[in-house]
């Protein structure tokens, strides 16, 4: 099994992962950590290093960020760096953060690499824009 830890600025972590478990109940393997006013990159790095012993330290770890080069990715690259099996994704959205789950709870046993590509596909399809004249139009096709 391994762990997910969901790093952003503010509470968006704690927000996503509470409606990832609104999904699929509470997760063993799934921690969040926030970057909130007055704490510093030091902080984050203390909360990613707590949260990694709150996962009982599992063999992989995959951060997922919000924002590439901000300082809860910062702080994530520093232990990433020093852990072939560790991995970050950023661009965190609910539907990577779900794919990451059913992928935890599959018997499959995936490698960082396999996991982050998986990641990055499932956020990006996840992402989608309806127009009128979309809507309209499949709603006529469902139709037929």
């Amino acid at each position: 099994m391994f762990g997910i830890i969901v790093g952003t600025h503010g509470k968006f972590s704690e927000g996503i992962v509470q409606a990832c478990e609104m999904i699929f109940g509470k997760r063993e393997h799934l921690k969040f950590v926030g970057l909130v006013p007055g704490e510093g990159p030091d902080d984050v790095f203390a909360k990613y290093e707590n949260a990694i012993r709150e996962l009982g330290e599992p063999e992989q770890i995959l951060f997922l960020m919000d924002l590439l080069g901000g300082t809860p990715y910062n702080q994530a690259a520093r232990i990433v760096s020093k852990n072939e099996n560790y991995g970050i994704v950023s661009g965190v959205n609910l539907p990577m953060l779900i794919s990451m789950c059913n992928a935890q709870d599959s018997k499959k046993h995936y490698s960082i690499i396999e996991l982050m590509e998986e990641a990055v596909t499932s956020g990006s399809e996840g992402i989608n824009f309806s127009t009128y004249e979309k809507l309209n139009t499949d709603a006529e096709e469902d139709d037929l």
